[in-house]
């Protein structure tokens, strides 16, 4: 056992110090730019903190465990709005500009659904849903890079030379580098828990939406804490919902149109597939609660987060002991 806990430790100090360059690197861009923190958090540093997931994902659907793509990118979805965003809010609740949340808020939700509808009427996913899904990630990207140059240019460019010390080379190798990091010490830690889980008997699909889930959100929690303690709320808010956008439309695409699986049925509820009446309206409900106070009032609230860990707790124990 020395080996697997030396290596959790070394993935640990990865995930701390690969989280400081990135959001180093990712702020230094939104300022250079004078871009918002909260659309740089709903796509660069989405797209790097959710490279675990899309990793394991696609392992797992190359082995044709459909299972643990399934419960990763679901799981994911869970465990960074009710646990990483819920931690952050509860400690810290800030005002956010609702104009930000429109895009990423909507594109997520316009996404789960149809997500949803194809798991409640199928039961399948199918190859094509992947490439439509992987589309959509294209088409959201595309759409965020000219809502940003927009909002650029209606930016008065002024130039403070005294903060344009570090090159730009240097500001993205920052962003690159934390983001390779921070993948390196996830994965170490969702080996050795995954393989512990495996040897006590839990099956695929409550690994991928629980321990699998929790070692590829670890670099949300990272950015978020670190993006938190470094006073840039916004930036940590736009990165779990561009996370959890991320997770359906590339994660969930790029598995499926790998190798196309049916929804896991290993657990149900009266004779249901617990996936339909449980993770699916979970996912959705944890999201409402986190994204429609800020869109009606500009702002998160304490109770959001306390309540949603609360919910987090919950779902743990129904995975683990139910």
């Amino acid at each position: 056992m020395l080996v697997p806990v030396l290596l959790f430790l070394l993935g640990f100090v990865l995930l701390i110090k690969g989280g400081d360059w990135f959001v180093d690197g990712a702020t230094a861009i939104a300022h250079r730019f004078h871009l918002p923190e909260i659309l740089i958090g709903a796509t660069v540093v989405s797209i790097g903190t959710t490279l675990p997931e899309v990793m394991v994902s696609a392992q797992a659907a190359l082995q044709n465990n459909g299972g643990i793509s399934y419960g990763n990118a679901i799981g994911s979805i869970i465990c960074n709005t009710s646990l990483i965003a819920a931690l952050t809010i509860a400690i810290r609740p800030s005002v956010v500009k609702k104009q930000s949340l429109y895009l990423p808020t909507g594109a997520f939700f316009l996404s789960a659904i149809a997500y949803s509808f194809i798991a409640y009427t199928q039961g399948e996913f199918k190859r094509w849903h992947g490439l439509l899904l992987l589309v959509t990630f294209v088409i959201y990207m595309v759409v965020s890079v000219l809502q940003m140059k927009k909002g650029n240019n209606e930016e008065v460019e002024e130039v403070d030379e005294s903060k344009e010390e570090t090159p730009l080379w240097k500001e993205v190798l920052l962003l690159v580098i934390g983001a390779a990091v921070i993948a390196v010490g996830a994965k170490l830690l969702v080996d050795n828990g995954t393989l512990i889980a495996q040897a006590l008997g839990v099956p695929d699909s409550v690994i991928g939406l629980t321990m699998v889930a929790l070692g590829t959100s670890l670099p949300e929690l990272v950015t978020a804490v670190t993006a938190l303690m470094k006073g840039h709320s916004a930036l940590s808010l736009g990165n779990i919902i561009g996370a959890n956008l991320f997770n359906i439309i590339l994660v969930s695409g790029a598995a499926i149109s790998i190798s196309p699986f049916a929804l896991p049925s290993e657990k149900t509820i009266m004779g249901m597939n617990s996936s339909l009446v449980i993770d699916i309206p979970l996912m959705l409900t944890v999201m409402g609660i986190m994204t429609i106070p800020p869109l009606l009032k500009g702002k998160l609230y304490r109770w959001q987060g306390i309540l949603l860990l609360v919910i987090y707790s919950c779902f743990l124990v129904y995975q683990f002991l139910l």
